[in-house]
């Protein structure tokens, strides 16, 4: 979206390696698990970061974590400063992003859906697909019009108290959705963000009912959405559609009667181009 400053932006977590099976894993690879989790330690609060650095934010040793640096930056996805001689991310790191996209045939259906559907709403619209208790952008078409928030491709964002997260889980059975919730920290990101369990899946079941959810100043304040899932021909969710009404512009009941029946058929019709 535009360059606009986000009224509360979420918090993440160290990008420690993810946690791995109990029982030994004779296939996998722990020197690829730590060159992933140094690539993913950076973000727009790290840009830029000491090997010691890395070595805390990754829960390695630091010859651990300097033999990964290294590798990364004789591959070509790690190197130095210029002035401050302190480690970064390289372009080519985008490969990886730009490869899934190229290769996700959702995002190329969607693509022409979304255009239609910012176009007509005249707000920015966005697709999103699940990444643990997360939804991740994939593919965004902008308007010209002022947003609060920043919400760029490949940004993640929680399920539990967005439109996209709970349009997806609208499609799970209740037992899948209480395991995700209960997976999720449902931390207090506004004054009214849903964090009880309960009272989120009454949003749930109302997303089932008419078929979209909604989130109102419970990620950013200043910022809405209207979610509906994407599902693919067995009735499973592939990921949601969404768009995002600022406050500024719009109140929650002129979004849901406006913007809603636009999203539901939009998700519909990409729905039916992913069946087809």
């Amino acid at each position: 979206m535009a360059n606009k400053t986000p009224a509360r932006a979420p918090r993440r977590a160290a990008a420690a390696p993810p946690a791995v099976a109990k029982s030994p894993d004779p296939l996998f690879n722990q020197s690829l698990e730590k060159g992933l989790a140094v690539l993913r330690a950076f973000d727009g609060a790290h840009r830029t970061m000491t090997l010691a650095e890395l070595a805390e934010r990754t829960a390695m040793s630091k010859g651990s974590a300097q033999r990964t640096v290294h590798t990364l930056q004789v591959l070509g996805y790690v190197g130095k400063h210029p002035q401050t001689r302190r480690f970064q991310l390289l372009p080519r790191t985008i490969e990886l992003g730009y490869n899934y996209m190229a290769a996700n045939a959702l995002i190329q259906t969607a693509t022409p859906y979304l255009a239609q559907l910012a176009n007509a709403s005249g707000e920015t619209a966005s697709v999103t697909e699940p990444v643990g208790t997360e939804m991740v952008y994939v593919a965004q078409l902008v308007t010209s019009k002022f947003i609060p928030v920043q919400t760029p491709v490949g940004m993640r964002i929680p399920m539990y108290c967005t439109s996209s997260g709970r349009a997806w889980l609208s499609s799970l059975p209740d037992a899948q959705v209480l395991a995700l919730l209960q997976a999720s920290e449902r931390a207090q990101r506004t004054p009214v963000t849903l964090t009880d369990v309960d009272a989120i899946m009454v949003r749930i079941a109302d997303c089932r009912r008419v078929g979209y959810a909604t989130n109102a100043e419970e990620l950013f304040l200043g910022d809405m959405g209207i979610g509906a899932p994407i599902l693919n021909r067995k009735g499973e969710a592939l990921g949601a559609v969404h768009v995002s009404p600022p406050t500024s512009r719009w109140t929650l009941e002129e979004a849901q009667r406006k913007l809603a029946p636009m999203v539901i058929e939009c998700a519909r019709a990409i729905s039916s181009a992913v069946a087809h």
